[in-house]
């Protein structure tokens, strides 16, 4: 089994205490079946930091489901990348769809799907009103260039205004 020593860079400077989001390392979202896209950008970042090429990267670690390419998980449910108590073994090369957590369409657009993140993401702020999470994660995912634009083959999740 391969095993991936994480890098501590960070694509976010840290947060303040008015920031809405501040990770907390914790891994709940690499937790789960089918939730990792891997876009085409995505994979020439990705298989560049592992010194694979992309068909490479995508026998080794990813699944397609439908014309999308996704990152396994493994038999303890986690993304292959993660590293139990260090995080995320590729973090400087990781997926937009990681990048953008937790401010994702259904975050951002419906209070409700706030809400919910808000009980599953301690590193979501929990006295940050709606209004606020979704003014700091669209001016993040614009800033950081996470706006997807083809559900083809990007996260849909990243796809704000359809």
């Amino acid at each position: 089994m391969e095993t991936f020593e994480p890098v501590n860079e960070s694509v976010v400077e840290p947060a303040s205490g008015d920031d809405a989001f501040d990770c907390k390392m914790c891994g709940h979202c690499c937790l789960g079946e089918g939730g990792i896209v891997v876009s085409p950008k995505d994979l020439v970042r990705i298989a560049a930091h592992l010194n694979l090429t992309g068909d490479e990267f995508a026998e080794r670690h990813g699944v397609r489901k439908g014309d999308k390419l996704f990152i396994r998980v493994g038999e303890d449910g986690y993304c292959t990348f993660f590293v139990t108590g260090k995080g995320c073994g590729v973090h400087i090369a990781k997926p937009d769809i990681c990048r953008a957590w937790p401010y994702f369409r259904g975050n951002v657009v419906d209070p409700d799907s706030l809400e919910l993140a808000k009980d599953f993401c301690p590193g979501i702020r929990s006295d940050v009103s709606h209004a606020e999470f979704a003014k700091q994660g669209r001016a993040y995912l614009k800033e950081n260039g996470l706006l997807a634009s083809d559900p083809t083959c990007e996260a849909r999740a990243l796809i704000l205004d359809e």
